[in-house]
């Protein structure tokens, strides 16, 4: 299960560095999701914050295991509450798909990190 959590870890730090950094400098493809999803543009950076950090986490996670696990419950957290925006506002599944598949993703992460809590 050693590989399978460093490629989870790595695939998730990599996508919520980018994600979180595209948030907080307000590339137009987050502030068009946040306008269309309700949500209040402030809340895209304070959103682009947390998925970095969650990210840091899981980088510090390679020398400190049990940060894996923590920050995927942080990061769990956020995309649960993504997938719950996106039912809010009726969106497609297709607008949905990828909230509920990066969530599916830290939670296999978190479960295989489980014992280092």
């Amino acid at each position: 299960m050693g590989i399978l959590s460093t490629v989870l870890q790595t695939l998730l730090i990599l996508y919520f560095l980018f994600s979180g950094v595209s948030k907080v400098i307000g590339a137009k493809y987050w502030v068009d999701i946040f306008n269309q999803i309700k949500l209040p543009q402030w809340f895209r950076a304070v959103t682009g914050v947390i998925q970095f950090v969650g990210a840091v986490a899981l980088i510090i996670g390679y020398w400190v295991p049990e940060a894996v696990a923590w920050g995927g419950i942080w990061l769990g957290i956020t995309m649960l509450l993504a997938c719950l925006a996106h039912v809010r506002v009726k969106d497609s599944i297709g607008k949905t798909m990828p909230s509920i598949v990066f969530l599916a993703i830290i939670i296999v992460l978190v479960i295989i990190n489980a014992e280092s809590l």
